[in-house]
């Protein structure tokens, strides 16, 4: 009966194996590590007459499913206007066709994790230009905060991050994720990542 016992004892206490990481975490993970390095020197795969922000996205999303889920690749990631699989979506149709909304609030960009998209559209001159921004959120929140990914459109421009809190608080107007700026769309997440 004591030999039983220690043995309930030593495999209660015995180290467990860590979970295998899910397919979710993985591509998240590779979204970041994807998007970040653009950051510090875009990526020569990265097609020059696709860097802008919806390019962006395209391009760290099929990077990340080509090293974690090439199978998926067989056909494209997102939709066109009219629902169908395409390789290419500008930012309006990225929203409308392959992301699904989840608010404009405080407690949802609380709720964003790495991958999710803040999206603005602007009326100019020349028309209603849309922005995406992604969202790289460390998986171990209190050491680091969530910060914001982007491409700025114009042709040569770098990509820039910032920290999502700041730019609630801190950009103009218009940039701000908060639901009293009327140019900003809301929180979007890609609908292969909705539960």
């Amino acid at each position: 009966m004591l030999a039983l016992s220690l043995l309930l004892l030593l495999e209660a206490s015995a180290p467990v194996a860590p979970a295998p990481e899910t397919r979710d975490v993985l591509l998240r993970r590779h979204v970041a590590r994807v998007v970040l390095a653009q950051v510090r020197k875009q990526d020569a795969a990265w097609h020059p007459d696709q860097r802008d922000c919806a390019g962006l996205i395209r391009f760290a999303f099929r990077t990340a499913y080509k090293n974690v889920a090439p199978e998926r690749l067989s056909t494209p990631l997102w939709k066109d206007a009219r629902g169908r699989p395409a390789d290419f979506a500008d930012a309006e149709t990225l929203l409308m066709h392959s992301f699904r909304p989840l608010g404009r609030d405080d407690a949802t960009r609380e709720s964003l994790r790495t991958g999710d998209v803040l999206a603005f559209r602007q009326e100019h001159d020349s028309g209603t230009v849309f922005h995406l921004m992604l969202v790289v959120r460390p998986e171990d929140r209190a050491h680091a905060p969530a910060r914001v990914v982007y491409h700025p459109g114009e042709k040569g421009a770098a990509v820039r991050t910032g920290l999502l809190n700041n730019l609630a608080t801190e950009a103009p107007l218009e940039w701000r994720p908060v639901p009293n700026n009327a140019g900003f769309l809301g929180f979007f997440r890609f609908k292969e990542w909705m539960p």
